[in-house]
Parts: structure tokens; C-alpha cells; sequence
């Protein structure tokens, strides 16, 4: 089932970006002593793209470029599109930097005489043909392939490829395109950069943050050289975060919510978390986030209203018992008429006291509307603090609907539908915004980290197969986005969940092998071993997930 939120529930009105057009950049890489450097050179300050930005050498992919492949030798697994960006990367080396990536019939690497036979400005693969020579785009790999952001005004489909510095050979600068070439190691790039004396722009710095992890030139091209596919693809979005422009890649936190709020990525939403006004996600969904950072909130508790002026709302995880939080959901609640508190129901994802607790308070802010508060009681196995007592039950695929008429007399509806997913607490449920696609998953999944799972009242095997309900829901109901408790919006729905899901099980056989290890040892001594890859300071909540993982593998023998 195909997933999207309706256009009409959408904050702006789409603008279709730029086109992209083709193009070729070119990590040329050199070993030293100190470990690998790369060339990058400062773009013209009058450039019409990232200009006075040091990048990597590179251009638009030409049309001679996809002709010329009778030049160049190929690897038998490369592509005919790799191969017209490996020619057009070793042409713009040459025109922009006076490097010659060309190999006589003998096998020997261009040299200075062969350099200065050429004309930088005349057209490269039929010069390099008549002086015998050819292209070796097989030694040329794909390292990445990045998209421009949607919300700049020139945009470039563009492989970041990678090769070997040729031996012997020097960059000289076009002094048009292209001034002060330098070669820098990734970590001193960067260091430069954050210091404000190396201008790059967000694809740079992302390519460099990853070649860190490479101890070598060899490294970096074994590898590529075992994939003909880049080691990462991005097309990032953007936000404003402190006042600023913020860029992210597809796996870091804010990039669903950029995705779900502005599509068509239009440079609008702000990122920065604050807890004194409502933050609007769509016409019909508004989050307020709680007062409550901390090591288990994050940013705090997100209560959500869902609804609009005309269909009244639904609040969600009210959160604690918070006066001037819940004063500002009541408010933010308003009709046609601007009167708050239009609120039809409260509804508590779990009884944890993050959640639960401000419920009744807000019914009682509504005044004679006294909107149900609904959920799921607490069980026997809850601790003290999490007690919760609904006005009724909520039963699996339950449906609360909100309708209304819109000034034009249009009939809108917004329907939520109940699923029951035990395991991070066994009164816990999620919520599906059916006509828009999207989950409120409370604590069961959050952006960022991985929940809690704390016995008794929290048991693995629930939340694994309440894991699998809500895949199968995100077919069902074509579910794109998860609305977290904490956490910014998460796009790519299905794939998140299934992510979380082999995190876990990852986990889980990380324990079995901790439990094989040292058998009859404490959780405590378990810890160490199972979540090395943790913080130390996160281990006293680790056990608690660990007891949860124990439990679930000895009643099904996973360690004998």
C-alpha cells in the first residue's frame, strides 16, 4: 500500500525543486607518513555553486564524455554510467588542476612532457588519443553518490569517485574555476573547518567524517573495488537549528521529520527543541514537548494533538503533571472561534509517569467537555510510580474518529486506530493516523536510541512481536512515518521498525554469547560483555534491558 500524508493536510504549498544535472567529482588520494591526504582546491568566489568553498576536483558530465568510452579501460563489472563518470572525473582533473590520469600503451602513467602536450582548454579525450594515450577509468571507484539538497536553486546529480594521486605529478590551478590547491588529511580538513579557516560545504564534510575511518589509499579503494555500488547514497535535507541552516543525511535523527513537513524540501521547518509553543507537523497534528529532558526523555515527553479546528483534537501522551505544559496543550487546542480546550479525548500510550500522569489534570482544564481519558490500565506488574487507571479501555483496532466540515462545507476526517504492543510496558499501545500514514508509537519506538525493556512489567518477547504487528500494520495501512514520544519524526517507517527489530536480535545473540562465556555469572558481570559497544555510564540501564533479554532466551533454551 502506497503511503503518503495528504496533500491537504500538508503546511505549504509544494514547490517543485530544481532538476538535477549529471555530474563528476574525484578524490584524488595520496599516502604520507602521517597517513592519507586528499587534494581539494578553493572554488572562485565568484562561482554560481559553493563559492569560495574548498571541494574536491570535479564538473557537469559532458556529452563527449558518455562517447569517449573507446578510450578508457573498464573494469568488466563497471557500468556504462560509472564509466562515463570516471572519464568525465579524470577530464575535469585535467582541465581543472593539470592532472593526468592516462596511461601510455605500455602500461606507463602519464608524465610532465606528456602534461604540458596538452591544451588544458581544448578537448581532452581526442588530444589524449592522438598522443597514444588512454583513460584508466578501472583505477577510478565509486566512493558515493550524493544529490543535491531540493531547497538550492542549482542542483547536481554527482558520484564522489576516488583514485590514486599519480606519482610525480603536481596541481597546478586553473586560476578560473578552481584556485590554491592543498592537500590536507580528512581530520586536519576538518579541524580546519570547525575552526573557520576551511569553508566546505555539507556533502565535503560528510565525505571527509567517513575517509577518517580508513587507515590508507589501499584501504579507501579495496573498499570500493568490492562493490561496483557507492558506499553511501544522500540526497540530505534541511532545517534551521539555532538560527542557522542545518543539512541531514538520511540516517540522522531530524531527516524523517524534514521529509514528513516539507516534502518537497523547502528550507522552512526549525529543528531547535523548546517547550513553549506548539510545533506544527501538519494542518492536523501539533507536538508540545515537555519540560522533561533527561537520560531517559531526551528532549522530553511529545504530546501530540491531533485534529484541527473544525474536528477538535485528540491529545496524546499528555505527559507529566506539569501545569504550564498541559496549560499550553489546552491552549493550543482552539476551534474556528479561537476558544481552547476543544479537546474529544486524552488518550496515554502507557502508564509510565512521563506519560500518564498530567491526564487528568488536562480533563479537568476542559471544563464540562470532560474529554475520556483513554489507554490501557496498568498491570500488577507496574511499579508504583506508573500507576493508571483509564475512564475506559481501549480494545485492539479500535477506531477513534474526529470529523468535521471545513469552512467550504468539505467533510474531513481524521482516524485513529488502536494497536496493543506489550513489551516496554505491558499496558502500552500505539496509534495509527490512518489517512496520513503515520504511527504514534510512544515508548515502544523512539529516534535516537532503543527503549527500555524492564522486567516484570516489561517483557522482550512482547515487544519483538509487537515489533512484527507494527510492520505488518505499516502494510496494512501503508504507514510511512513514526511519531516518537521522544525523538524527532522517523521517516521510512517499515524500515525502521525492521531495523530496530535486527538491533535487537543483534543484541540478544551479543547476550547469548556473553552467557556461553561465563556461565551462572551476574547480570551485572554480563553487562560488560553484552553491551561493550555502550557507554559505561548507560550500563545500569542496560542491565535492565539485559534481565529482559535473559529472561526471554532461557525460556526458549537459546543459551544451553
Amino acid at each position: 500500500m502506497t503511503a503518503m500524508v495528504r496533500p491537504t493536510q500538508l503546511l505549504y504549498p509544494h514547490r517543485e525543486p530544481v532538476r538535477t544535472r549529471p555530474a563528476a567529482t574525484v578524490l584524488l588520494l595520496r599516502d604520507t607518513p602521517g597517513g592519507f591526504e586528499v587534494l581539494m582546491t578553493r572554488r572562485a568566489m565568484t562561482a554560481s555553486f559553493a563559492p569560495g568553498a574548498y571541494v574536491f576536483p570535479g564538473g557537469v558530465v559532458d556529452a563527449a564524455d558518455a562517447t569517449s568510452h573507446a578510450q578508457a579501460r573498464r573494469r568488466p563489472t563497471q557500468s556504462d554510467e560509472h564509466l562515463t563518470q570516471a572519464i568525465a572525473a579524470i577530464r575535469e582533473s585535467f582541465e581543472e588542476l593539470g592532472i593526468l590520469l592516462a596511461r601510455h600503451t605500455d602500461g606507463r602513467m602519464a608524465d610532465d612532457s606528456d602534461i604540458a602536450a596538452l591544451d588544458r582548454k581544448a578537448p581532452f579525450v581526442a588530444q589524449c588519443a592522438a598522443r597514444g594515450l588512454t583513460l584508466p577509468a578501472d583505477e577510478v571507484f565509486v566512493l558515493a553518490h550524493w544529490t543535491t539538497d531540493r531547497d538550492l536553486p542549482r542542483r547536481f546529480e554527482v558520484p564522489f569517485l576516488v583514485a590514486r594521486m599519480p606519482a610525480g605529478q603536481s596541481p597546478v590551478a586553473d586560476e578560473a574555476e578552481q584556485f590554491e590547491p592543498v592537500w590536507v588529511s580528512p581530520a586536519n580538513a576538518l579541524a580546519k573547518h570547525h575552526a573557520g579557516r576551511f569553508e566546505m560545504i555539507f556533502p565535503t564534510i560528510r565525505t571527509l567524517e567517513r575517509l577518517q575511518a580508513f587507515p590508507d589509499v589501499d584501504a579507501v579503494l579495496q573498499a570500493c573495488a568490492a562493490t561496483e555500488q557507492p558506499l553511501w547514497t544522500s540526497s540530505p535535507r534541511a532545517g534551521f537549528l539555532n538560527g542557522k541552516e542545518s543539512r541531514h543525511m538520511e540516517h540522522e535523527p531530524p531527516f524523517g521529520e524534514l521529509l514528513m513537513v516539507c516534502p518537497d524540501g523547502q528550507l522552512t521547518h526549525v529543528l531547535d527543541w523548546q517547550h513553549a509553543r506548539p510545533v506544527p507537523l501538519l494542518k492536523n497534528l501539533q507536538r508540545l514537548t515537555a519540560p522533561n529532558a533527561g537520560m531517559m526523555t531526551g528532549p522530553g515527553t511529545n504530546s501530540y494533538l491531533v485534529g484541527d479546528p473544525d474536528t477538535g483534537y485528540i491529545a496524546i501522551d499528555p505527559g507529566p503533571n506539569d501545569p504550564d505544559h498541559l496549560q499550553r496543550l489546552w491552549q493550543a487546542a482552539t476551534n474556528r472561534a479561537g476558544e481552547p480546550g476543544q479537546i474529544h479525548a486524552i488518550v496515554c500510550t502507557h502508564s509510565h509517569p512521563d506519560h500518564s500522569p498530567g491526564a487528568k489534570p488536562l480533563q479537568a482544564l476542559c471544563g464540562t467537555t470532560q474529554p475520556s481519558v483513554l489507554g490501557l490500565p496498568s498491570a500488577p506488574t507496574a511499579r508504583p510510580a506508573s500507576h493508571f487507571v483509564p475512564d475506559r479501555p481501549l480494545d485492539d483496532d479500535e477506531e477513534l474518529v474526529l470529523t468535521g466540515r471545513e469552512l467550504d462545507g468539505t467533510l474531513i476526517t481524521h482516524t485513529l486506530r488502536v494497536i496493543h504492543t506489550p513489551g516496554h510496558a505491558a499496558n502500552h499501545l500505539c496509534l495509527v493516523l490512518e489517512e496520513d500514514g503515520l504511527l504514534f508509537s510512544g515508548d515502544h519506538i523512539l529516534n535516537g536510541s532503543t527503549t527500555v525493556i524492564d522486567p516484570p512489567d516489561g517483557d522482550m518477547t512482547a515487544y519483538l512481536d509487537a515489533l512484527d504487528a507494527l510492520s505488518a500494520a505499516c502494510d496494512e495501512h501503508g504507514i510511512a512515518f513514526i511519531a516518537p514520544a521522544h525523538g524527532y519524526v522517523i521517516g521510512s517507517a517499515p524500515q525502521a521498525i525492521a531495523h530496530l527489530k535486527a538491533h535487537r536480535l543483534k543484541r540478544e545473540a551479543k547476550v547469548v554469547a556473553a552467557m556461553k562465556a561465563k556461565p551462572g555469572a551476574s547480570d551485572a558481570e554480563l553487562v560488560p560483555l553484552a553491551y561493550d559497544d555502550t557507554p559505561q555510564a548507560l550500563w545500569p540501564l542496560a542491565q535492565r534491558s539485559l534481565l529482559a533479554h535473559r529472561q526471554r532466551i532461557e525460556a526458549l533454551g537459546l543459551a544451553a
